[in-house]
């Protein structure tokens, strides 16, 4: 071990900006093929880092007044509890990879408040009467 080499240390990138970019956290890929013509929804669990490969896709966000079209290498931040639509623009099949950091463990009133988030309330919405 005499003879290792240090490790690399790129002055330019901390440990700090490791944690806010989750990158010293286990991940979780999961990898999509989607064919001409299908269109497939789904609602986020965990923020993702959506990469596509392939062909172009059209992405809508619920949330969002903008379409996204996305080319082969492009990539897209997603935040969790978001509903996405995602469709292949073109004759070939696409394929995504979904990245998102792998959850934490929590507690039961970590777990509570974390469902009770999810449900979207609005607590500084006026109310109707």
């Amino acid at each position: 071990m005499e003879d290792a080499s240090p490790p690399f240390q790129d002055p330019a990138f901390s440990r700090d900006d490791a944690r806010q970019h989750d990158e010293l956290l286990p991940q979780v890929v999961v990898l999509l093929a989607i064919s001409p013509g299908a269109t497939l929804s789904w609602r986020l669990t965990a923020d993702t880092q959506l990469r596509v490969s392939g062909a172009q896709i059209w992405l809508t966000r619920v949330r969002s007044p903008y379409d996204h079209w996305l080319a082969p290498g492009n990539e897209l931040r997603l935040l969790r509890g978001e509903r996405i639509w995602v469709t292949v623009e073109g004759d070939r099949p696409a394929r995504l990879a979904l990245t998102s950091a792998l959850p934490r463990q929590r507690g039961w009133l970590g777990r509570c408040l974390a469902r009770w988030a999810s449900l979207d309330f609005d607590v500084f919405a006026p109310r109707l009467r």
